[in-house]
């Protein structure tokens, strides 16, 4: 009886969901056509090849070819090789056909494709080229030739002179190139007829603000099409898919554009394994571990025909190619690296080598994570945490790439955080669980791009520009007011601005609520400084007294930096005092701990969806210690090896006994402690992921140093922060807690965050998106030391004319919205108030196992890797004195 009500209660639940996503617009569909049915969606031709081709249709195409064919607007999610290109295509190509045996086929463009990687557009360029040649060739000249073209910042002057007099029908471009589109006035008369949009990789464009740019690119050119068209999205790993579909298909009069989700992200089986190089990951030194960790590769490597590697940073990259070079144990020119600071000819070189099966095994960063064409991979070997379900599916997913094909991975973990969240990672991919894909919205400087581009073409109605712009999903919630002062910025109605030689780039009438272009050099500028990619560049580090240049770090890195943090540079630590334009300034250190390691910057965060599983996990770990029940059953449920499971059971049994509780998803420990050197320290065990932490460590680093009249050296990663204390100060816990409860964080951390690094040189992006600052100017390129003294001058002047500047007011949103994640940080604060998430406040003579981490994390750098391992031992042995 239970069981029939729970049905019942499910089923209605079912229904209403299913209900509410059809007024918003979305529909799942929930069974595919049959083949035949699929089939007579095309044109005849174009079937007889199709079945020529193909033993049979492929789970999206079973769904997709139908949809297409009646224009409703689709979502496609399914693993890498799995015909998702041809789900998308294949009916454009039928209907391209129809036309050209009638011999209706206009010089204009059908069908517009969208990726992030000019790589993918070259893959698709050659993939649409083979049924388009061999359809045409039965026809002998018969039919007009169907035209496919590329429209990149690779392709030529002449090229694009070329598809001005004979345009594709089929458009291969990326988002900035099809804004650049929008505003060259003869091209878009051949666009205006587009029948069809496809958005590859949509999951990597949707979390950016590339992708935000895109959304926006696409309902202007929604504007200009007269009867509109389908959307097509295609991606491996979207969650949640209803919000990623309405990112696609956008808003009309306030409400969500239909769109069909289809949804077989899973049909593809995986066999995936953690493995651990050895038992006793404490004890082992770091040469010996990392010996270890090599001879695990190269079995991995040696069992299989073609091994895909994946590091985290790309200097990681270059150490495992540089070893397995060394080992001589496989040929030289069988091995490669592919990551983004390679050359483009580097890195195609190494991917036509991989389709051609010439290289043994391929290490990458980030780089090959989505579906550049690569030939078949046997294995994806991950070192370290991927730190998303999303990640590790999308790299794990290269592998495989046959329909039929067990995508199989291999993950190597090489700590014992890294080997419960691994574990964990696992477990979840196991059971589908997605992380939530974090899109960008209300974007002030992208906005800023737009309405500059939207000026050159012809004079707006306020009105009228606002609802374009609200009609994409990631301004559907922008205020007027705010859209209104970003055309008084652009306008120049700013008198200190101009007195600083920023004009306005349009005019605006606020009375008669019109606006248009202003300025002959206005369209140079667009064209010369749109996008929304910033430049990057290497910082020198010197010295103050003597001064003395003694290295460079990455940009990405200085904006972590507080001043007084300790990092370091060449094997030596220097304290960062603050940085000029693109210099840093710092003083030189003996025997200090880092608080921020060197590797800081590239390092991906713990996704917070995922930090909620692993605390969840050990919540259930906790609940049988507290019992004296065994955890075996738990942990021999993670897809680990032996050696990976016992380390995992070692590190829990340990904390428990050690500090008598396991923080987790529902309890944040806060530890007063000691480190090795004798400071004192305050440990916060928060598992929500980085963004959240580093939110979380600011608000309450901020509140302590107020009540004890000092600055609180601070250090954090995913498993939660650090505060470096005086001795003498005393402080009571519960009262931290309550003034952090009484106090606005967001106010607090804006506060805090404008006198930063990280302030200085995130407005210099924000502004250059904007175009406050040029980074190119009639046709010569301003460097970047001079755009970053330009916005170090420009903020105080910004900040005088408007606290509220939409410049100013974009960068704390970047900040506190897209690098940090207050949101999630209000909601872990809001728990601990209400007591949904408790807290324990203990003390320790050592840190506990789980605060290891980060006690270490300053030290956890290439040079002081035997360093920290040590230090790893001695924690460890101090933990075994007491509780033995």
């Amino acid at each position: 009886m239970d069981g029939l009500k729970i049905f019942t209660a499910t089923h209605i639940l079912y229904t209403l969901v299913c209900f509410l996503l059809r007024e918003m617009g979305i529909t799942f569909v929930r069974k595919p056509w049959s083949e035949e049915e699929s089939l007579a969606c095309l044109d005849d031709d174009v079937r007889e090849w199709f079945k020529s081709r193909f033993k049979t249709l492929t789970p999206p195409q079973r769904y997709s070819f139908k949809l297409v064919s009646m224009k409703k607007n689709v979502l496609i999610t399914a693993p890498t090789g799995s015909g998702k290109t041809f789900s998308a295509f294949m009916v454009v190509l039928s209907e391209l056909f129809r036309l050209s045996k009638e011999h209706k086929l206009e010089d204009k463009v059908y069908c517009i494709y969208i990726s992030p990687l000019r790589a993918l557009d070259n893959d698709v360029y050659k993939n649409l080229l083979v049924p388009l040649g061999e359809i045409s060739r039965k026809f002998k000249g018969e039919v007009d030739e169907i035209r496919v073209g590329i429209r990149t910042g690779d392709v030529s002057s002449y090229e694009k002179q070329k598809q001005l007099r004979k345009p594709p029908h089929i458009l291969i471009t990326t988002p900035e190139s099809l804004a650049i589109t929008l505003n060259s006035l003869r091209f878009v008369e051949k666009i205006k007829g587009a029948q069809w949009l496809v958005v590859d990789e949509i999951h990597e464009l949707a979390s950016s603000k590339r992708g935000t740019h895109l959304s926006l690119t696409i309902e202007r050119l929604q504007h200009m099409v007269e009867d509109g068209f389908v959307r097509i999205g295609l991606g491996a790993t979207l969650h949640p898919l209803e919000e990623v579909a309405r990112f696609l298909v956008g808003y009309e009069n306030g409400k969500s554009r239909s769109c069909t989700v289809v949804d077989v992200s899973w049909f593809k089986p995986f066999d995936l394994k953690l493995v651990c190089p050895t038992e006793d990951i404490v004890y082992t030194d770091a040469d010996e571990l990392n010996q270890l960790m090599y001879k695990e590769l190269e079995r991995i490597i040696e069992e299989h025909h073609t091994t895909l590697v994946f590091t985290n940073t790309r200097s990681g990259t270059e150490r495992v190619v540089h070893h397995l070079k060394q080992s001589g144990r496989f040929p030289e020119e069988s091995i490669a690296a592919h990551h983004g600071s390679l050359s483009r000819g580097i890195r195609w070189d190494v991917e036509n080598r991989l389709k051609e099966g010439k290289l043994r095994v391929v290490v990458s960063s980030t780089s090959l994570e989505l579906g550049i064409d690569i030939g078949y991979i046997d294995v994806v070997v991950q070192i370290g945490s991927p730190k998303s379900v999303s990640r590790c599916v999308q790299r794990i997913g290269r592998s495989g790439h046959g329909l039929e094909d067990t995508a199989k991975g291999v993950i190597i973990g090489m700590d014992r955080d890294d080997l419960v969240e691994c574990g964990v990672m696992l477990e979840c991919v196991k059971k589908r669980r997605l992380d939530r894909v974090h899109i960008p919205c209300n974007c002030l400087d992208v906005l800023a791009q737009h309405v500059v581009g939207m000026a050159l073409n012809r004079k707006w109605d306020v009105k009228e520009a606002f609802d374009v712009v609200r009609s994409s999903y990631c301004y559907h919630s922008l205020r007027y007011e705010n859209f209104v002062s970003v055309l008084h910025y652009l306008a120049g109605h700013y008198a200190d601005l101009q007195d600083r030689s920023i004009y306005g780039k349009i005019w605006f009438d606020e009375e008669d609520g019109v606006f248009g272009r202003r300025g002959r050099y206005t369209k140079v500028i667009y064209y010369l400084n749109m996008g929304t990619i910033p430049d990057e560049v290497k910082v020198d580090v010197y010295t103050m007294k003597p001064k003395r240049y003694v290295g460079s770090i990455e940009e990405d890195f200085l904006e972590r930096l507080r001043r007084n943090d300790v990092f370091v540079l060449g094997g030596s630590t220097y304290r960062f005092r603050y940085a000029r334009g693109m210099r840093c300034y710092v003083d030189e250190l003996k025997d200090e701990t880092p608080t921020i390691p060197a590797w800081f910057s590239e390092m991906l965060p713990l996704s917070y969806d995922l930090a909620v599983e692993i605390g969840g996990f050990r919540r259930k770990i906790e609940g049988r210690l507290s019992k004296k029940k065994s955890i075996d059953g738990l942990v021999s449920r993670l897809p680990a090896d032996e050696r990976a499971e016992k380390v995992i059971k070692d590190y829990f049994i340990m904390q428990y006994k050690y500090a008598g509780v396991i923080p987790n998803d529902k309890r944040v420990v806060v530890e007063k402690t000691w480190d090795l050197k004798g400071r004192r320290l305050l440990v916060f065990h928060s598992l929500f992921g980085r963004r959240v932490n580093d939110a979380l460590s600011r608000v309450f680093a901020i509140v302590l140093g107020k009540k004890l009249h000092l600055d609180v050296g601070v250090t954090v990663n995913d498993n939660g922060f650090s505060l470096i204390l005086s001795k003498d100060k005393r402080f009571d816990v519960d009262e931290l807690f309550n003034e952090v409860f009484s106090v606005d964080i967001g106010t607090l951390l804006r506060d805090n965050i404008r006198r930063t690094e990280l302030m200085k040189r995130r407005f210099r992006h924000c502004a250059a998106r904007s175009f406050l600052i040029l980074r190119n100017y009639k046709g010569h390129k301003i460097s970047v030391r001079k755009q970053q003294v330009g916005a170090e001058r420009l903020i105080r002047v910004c900040e005088e004319i408007d606290p509220s500047f939409p410049i100013i007011e974009e960068t704390y949103r970047e900040i506190l919205e897209d690098l940090m994640d207050v949101e999630k940080a209000e909601k872990v604060l809001k728990g601990l108030k209400e007591g949904k998430i408790v807290y324990d406040a203990i003390e320790t003579g050592s840190p506990s196992p789980f605060a290891h981490g980060l006690v270490l994390l300053g030290e956890a750098d290439v040079v002081l890797m035997r360093d920290r391992r040590e230090r790893l031992m001695e924690l460890h042995e101090r933990i075994m004195r007491e509780i033995t």
